[in-house]
């Protein structure tokens, strides 16, 4: 069942997902498909199609996956994507936002193994040291395919958010999933979860004249 929501309500609430997700409610798999569906109907570059959608339910291979999950955490190198001084100005603009996403994130670190179902998007095709037109080219093709995936989430009762855990041991999470590594790069990892409760608002963003730009720089 679909819920009442326009095309700019879907758009401005589809929300990154953390302690609202229904831990206890499995998610049928025809709702997965149904979301599958409509990712694929995404723009691809030369209309190559070279998305994939790993989607875990069982119980032990969840387990083995939020392993894995907790270990990348702990792996990640704060300095591979460090902060500028306007990205903490923009961060801190509006403190309560901040608060609530470490608090997210501990929850969903805590949690993870018990989210009933967790989505590995890949792409075939890696970006290893690839020049900025094969990023742009890869990157292309599976995003919005991904952020179709989560608004067809969203409309369906379904929370989702976009992490990059599986980035510091990425090549252990495609061993365990059967991804040859070396031709298919894993995107993303995302768990995908009822929400408690379906009601969103929309983010606190910076003005856009911050971001807004006409004609020029």
């Amino acid at each position: 069942m679909l819920l009442d929501l326009s095309p700019d309500e879907l758009l401005s609430t589809t929300r990154a997902v953390r302690h609202r997700l229904d831990l206890s409610r499995p998610v049928p798999w025809a709702l997965v498909q149904e979301c599958v569906e409509l990712a694929v109907q995404a723009p691809t570059g030369r209309n190559r199609q070279r998305w994939h959608f790993i989607v875990v339910t069982d119980t032990e291979r969840r387990r083995a996956l939020a392993d894995v999950f907790r270990r990348a955490v702990a792996a990640a190198d704060p300095q591979a994507s460090p902060l500028t001084r306007r990205d903490a100005e923009r961060m801190s603009a509006n403190p309560s936002s901040l608060t609530r996403i470490r608090s997210g994130f501990q929850h969903l670190y805590d949690n993870i193994h018990r989210v009933p179902a967790l989505v590995v998007p890949c792409v075939e095709g890696r970006t290893d040291d690839a020049s900025v037109l094969a990023q742009s080219m890869t990157w292309g093709s599976i995003l919005p395919a991904v952020w179709s995936f989560m608004l067809a989430a969203r409309a369906r009762g379904l929370g989702t958010v976009w992490t990059t855990a599986q980035a510091p041991l990425e090549r252990e999470m495609a061993t365990l999933l059967g991804v040859p590594y070396d031709r298919v790069m894993l995107a993303a990892f995302i768990p995908l979860a009822y929400t408690v409760g379906t009601e969103f608002r929309p983010a606190t963003r910076i003005p856009l004249r911050h971001v807004l730009h006409r004609d020029q720089w």
